[in-house]
C-alpha cells in the first residue's frame, strides 16, 4: 500500500466513521498495481496528495472583507450569506475553502459549489506577427507549467464542488486536447459530460485574417464538461426556440400542432420505421390557437422547446460584450449553463473572473456566486458591474434593462494578517514594527504637545496612530479636524498618519486641510514578514491591454506600499485635465535591484467620473501604454517602460460634462499596489 499522509489518513477515517462509500480514486492508494493504464507525465507534476497536503508551499489564508455593499438596503440572500468579490490569488483561496475554518466561508462553500465556470488564460502566443526586431508576446506560463498552473487549481476544485456539481472550463484549440487528458485524470474519463464548440466566427476580423494568403483563421473555442459524479449530477436541458424554417409548415389535428419529419426512403438503424413514412413531433398541445399564434409562441427569443446541441453559434449566443474587459464573454453563454447545472441560491464559483460575466448572470439568475481574480482591472470591472446591474440588459430581453439593483455583496481580500496579533504586540514594539514597514525613521519629538514618531525619507514626520487608546475610534475627519488645530500651522505641507487599515475612515489615501495633507499609511495585515515568515510576493499587473491575461503564479503573502503620486486638475470650459506629474513606486526593481524612476511602474489609471462619497464605480480606465504621447502598435512591456521613465508629466483629458462635482482616481503600479485620490471640480 501507499503511504498515505495525513489528509488522507483523517478523510477516511471520517468517511468510515460516516459510513460512507470510499471514493474510487482512493483503489490505487489502497490497493495499488504496479503501473497505471495510462497517465500524463510532464516536468513539475505534483502529486494531488501533495497538493492537498501544502506541499507546494501554498497555504490556506485570511480572508479580509474589504467593504459591504446595498448591505442595509438590499436583501444579502440566505441568511449569513453575502455574494463575493475575491481579490488574490486563486490557489490560496480555493486552499483556504478546502480548509473550511476562515469564519467567512466556513460550512458555506466546501461541498456546496454546484457549478464551476472557469475562463483561465489559454497560454498561447498573441496572433500578431513580429516586427522592427521585436519578439512577439507570448504568455508568461507555457507548456508544462501552464498545465500544471491551471491542474492544481483543478485538483483543488474538485475538492470543493457538491456531489451534484458539473465544472465547466472554457478554452482555445491549442490548449484544450492537454487540458482534457488534465480534467480525465482528475475528475475520472468516466464524467467527462460533453464538449461546446462555440463557433464565435473569425477572430480579429483584420483583413489578413480574412485573406487567402493567411493560414486558416480559428472561428471556435471550446468548453469541456465534466461531472464530480456522473451519476449524481444536476443538469436541465438546454432548451431553445423553435427555428421558423422548421415550423412554417405546422398542422394540427386533435392533439394540437404538429410538424411533420421522416420521410425515411430506407429504414435507419435502430429505427421501426417503414420507407416513406413520416413522424409526427408535437410543439404545442393546444389546437385551439391559430398557425400564427402557435408559431409566435415556440419561436420567440428565451421560449425553451427544442434541446440544444453541442455547437453553439451566434444565432444562438449573441456577442453583446458590457463592459471593456479585454477577454470579456457573452452573457448568453453563461446565461445557459447556469440555468442548466444549478437552481435557485445554489452556489456558483469562478476563479478566473476576469470582467464578472459569471457573477453578473448568476445574479440575473438568482444564484449565489464567488468571483475570484488576482487582476485590479477585473477586480474593479466586477465591483461596478454588479454595482450598476440594473441599468444592463436583461437576459431574456435584451431590448429591456435588467431593472433590479444587486443583492448584497462583499468584496475581499485575500492573504490579509490577522489583526489581532498585530494588537497583541506591545506598544512599543508594535510602533517599531510598523515604522519598519513603512521605512520611517524614529525620532523623539513633540510638537504642541503631540508626539511624533518619525520622520520619512522625504523630510515630512509620521505619526503612529495609538489605536490601543482609541479601541473605539478611528482617524476620521474631527479627529483631523483636532490634530490640525493642534500642529497644522508648524508641520510643513504633509503629516503621514500609520493607522491598521479599518481604523481609517477615508476612502481616499489623504485628506486635504488647508495646505497641509494628512497621508494615511494603512497597516493592510498583508503578509506581515516578521510574522508570517514568509517571503512577499508581488501580483504583477499588466502595463498593456494584450497582457491583461498574463499568468503570474503568485504564491504566499504579499505586503501592499502605496506608490507615491502627484497630481493636480485642470478645468477648462468643456474639458478637464489630469496632470499626474509623479508616480513612484516605493520598490527595487525586481531584475536590476535598482530603484524604479517615476512613472516607469505605473499599470493603470482608474476613474470614477462621478464619486457618489461612498463606492467607486469605475467609469474610464487607462493601461500605461495608453498614457503614452506616440502610440506605437505592439510595444513590449520593457518598451513601454523605458518611454513612461522619459516623460515629465502625464495628461488625462476628460468632458466636463460628463463629470459630477467629484472624481476619484485610483492609480495602480505593476506590483498591484493603489494610490486613491478624491479631486472636487470647482464649477
Amino acid at each position: 500500500m501507499i503511504k498515505l499522509n495525513e489528509y488522507d489518513i483523517q478523510f477516511l477515517i471520517e468517511t468510515l466513521q460516516k459510513g460512507e462509500p470510499i471514493p474510487e480514486d482512493y483503489k490505487y492508494k489502497l490497493f495499488p498495481v504496479k503501473q497505471k493504464e495510462y497517465e500524463l507525465v510532464y516536468a513539475g507534476k505534483m502529486r494531488k496528495e501533495d497538493i492537498l497536503a501544502n506541499e507546494d508551499g501554498v497555504f490556506p489564508v485570511p480572508l479580509q472583507v474589504e467593504k459591504v455593499f446595498n448591505g442595509e438596503e438590499y436583501p444579502a440572500g440566505d441568511k449569513d450569506w453575502r455574494n463575493m468579490i475575491i481579490f488574490g490569488d486563486n490557489l490560496q483561496f480555493l486552499k483556504t475553502v478546502c480548509e473550511n475554518k476562515n469564519p467567512l466561508i466556513k460550512d458555506k462553500v466546501k461541498g456546496k459549489v454546484k457549478l464551476i465556470y472557469i475562463d483561465p488564460p489559454f497560454a498561447t502566443e498573441s496572433d500578431f506577427e513580429a516586427s522592427k526586431k521585436q519578439k512577439a508576446y507570448t504568455d508568461k506560463a507555457k507548456g508544462a507549467e501552464f498545465i500544471e498552473f491551471l491542474r492544481r487549481r483543478l485538483v483543488l476544485a474538485k475538492e470543493i464542488m457538491s456531489d451534484e456539481a458539473n465544472i465547466i472550463v472554457h478554452l482555445d484549440n491549442k490548449k484544450s486536447h492537454y487540458i482534457k487528458l488534465v480534467l480525465d485524470e482528475i475528475f475520472d474519463e468516466n464524467n467527462f459530460i460533453n464538449e461546446i464548440i462555440w463557433h464565435k466566427g473569425r477572430e480579429g476580423g483584420s483583413s489578413r485574417s480574412h485573406s487567402p494568403s493567411s493560414s486558416m483563421p480559428t472561428e471556435y473555442q471550446n468548453l469541456l464538461i465534466y461531472a464530480k459524479d456522473r451519476k449524481r449530477r444536476y443538469w436541465k436541458p438546454i432548451l431553445c426556440p423553435y427555428k421558423e424554417s422548421t415550423v412554417k409548415n405546422i398542422q394540427k389535428d386533435g392533439k394540437g400542432w404538429y410538424y411533420m419529419r421522416g420521410r425515411m426512403g430506407r429504414k435507419p438503424a435502430g429505427w421501426e420505421l417503414e420507407a416513406g413514412v413520416a413522424l409526427r413531433t408535437y410543439v404545442l398541445p393546444d389546437p385551439t390557437k391559430t398557425k400564427e399564434e402557435v408559431i409566435k409562441i415556440i419561436t420567440s427569443k428565451g421560449s425553451e422547446f427544442v434541446s440544444i446541441g453541442d455547437v453553439w453559434n451566434n444565432e444562438m449566443v449573441k456577442f453583446s460584450l458590457t463592459t471593456k474587459y479585454p477577454t470579456e464573454k457573452p452573457e448568453d453563454i453563461l446565461k445557459y449553463l447556469i440555468k442548466a447545472g444549478t437552481t435557485d441560491n445554489d452556489v456558483v464559483l469562478d476563479f478566473f473572473a476576469g470582467s464578472g460575466t459569471t457573477a453578473a448572470v448568476a445574479e440575473k439568475l438568482g444564484r449565489r456566486w464567488i468571483a475570484c481574480d488576482i487582476g485590479k482591472l477585473s477586480f474593479y470591472t466586477m465591483q461596478k458591474r454588479i454595482l450598476t446591474i440594473e441599468n444592463s440588459k436583461d437576459l431574456e430581453n435584451p431590448k429591456k434593462k435588467y431593472g433590479k439593483k444587486a443583492r448584497s455583496f462583499i468584496t475581499v481580500n485575500t492573504g490579509l494578517y490577522d489583526l489581532k496579533k498585530v494588537f497583541e504586540l506591545k506598544k512599543d514594539d508594535y510602533i517599531n514594527f510598523v515604522m519598519n514597514l513603512f521605512e520611517v525613521e524614529p525620532v523623539d519629538k513633540k510638537i504642541s504637545g503631540i508626539r511624533i514618531d518619525g520622520q520619512k525619507k522625504d523630510g515630512y514626520y509620521c505619526l503612529v496612530y495609538p489605536y490601543w487608546q482609541f479601541r473605539k475610534a478611528s482617524v476620521d475627519e474631527e479627529y483631523l479636524e483636532d490634530l490640525h488645530s493642534h500642529i497644522g500651522s508648524k508641520i510643513g505641507e504633509r503629516l503621514y498618519i500609520i493607522a491598521p487599515a479599518n481604523y481609517v475612515d477615508s476612502i481616499s489615501d489623504y485628506h486635504e486641510i488647508g495646505r497641509v495633507r494628512y497621508y494615511f499609511l494603512k497597516v493592510p495585515y498583508q503578509i506581515i514578514k516578521e510574522l508570517h515568515k514568509v517571503q512577499f510576493k508581488k501580483f504583477r499587473q499588466p502595463q498593456s491591454k494584450r497582457n491583461v491575461n498574463d499568468l503570474d503564479d503568485a504564491v504566499g503573502f504579499h505586503f501592499i506600499r502605496q506608490p507615491e503620486v502627484e497630481s493636480r486638475l485642470k478645468v477648462n470650459k468643456e474639458i478637464i485635465e489630469i496632470q499626474i506629474t509623479k508616480f513612484l513606486s516605493n520598490y527595487l526593481e525586481e531584475e536590476t535591484e535598482k530603484e524604479v524612476e517615476n512613472f516607469e511602474s505605473l499599470a493603470m489609471v482608474l476613474i470614477d467620473k462621478d464619486y457618489n462619497g461612498k463606492e467607486f464605480v469605475m467609469d474610464e480606465f487607462y493601461f500605461a501604454e495608453d498614457l503614452l504621447p506616440k502610440k506605437k502598435e505592439e510595444e513590449t512591456e520593457e518598451e513601454i517602460k523605458q518611454e513612461l521613465k522619459q516623460l515629465k508629466k502625464i495628461p488625462i483629458s476628460l468632458n466636463k460634462q460628463d463629470c459630477g462635482d467629484k472624481i476619484m482616481i485610483v492609480y495602480v503600479d505593476i506590483y498591484g499596489n493603489e494610490f486613491k485620490e478624491v479631486l472636487s471640480i470647482k464649477r
